[in-house]
């Protein structure tokens, strides 16, 4: 699966999308992706290919169930892994989408 392919899948939730991080401040909510590392598979003495673990963090001010759905609807074709937590520091859940391609 391609960057554009996952950029295209996380718009459809409707909400602004960026891999990496937002040049400058922005409004919640909002999500942004990476790939966080990329493991090989190999057999026969060579890499046939690359796993991408990839992350969609959701930026949120407030704990928002509809909000979640509409990113899992977007991620319905992975099996994802979730976590969410306060941000104090930044005063906001981060809701964490953890998958591979």
């Amino acid at each position: 699966m391609t960057d554009e392919m996952i950029q295209m899948l996380l718009e459809t939730t409707g909400l602004p999308v960026v891999y990496g991080c937002f040049r400058a401040p922005r409004p919640l909510p909002y999500l942004v992706w990476l790939e966080a590392y990329c493991r090989p598979f190999a057999a026969d003495g060579r890499v046939w290919c690359g796993i991408r673990h990839i992350q969609v963090e959701l930026y949120t001010d407030k704990n928002d169930p509809e909000l979640e759905g509409r990113v899992e609807r977007a991620l319905s074709s992975f099996v994802w892994e979730k976590t969410k937590e306060w941000l104090e520091s930044e005063n906001c859940f981060q809701v964490l989408y953890e998958f591979e391609v």
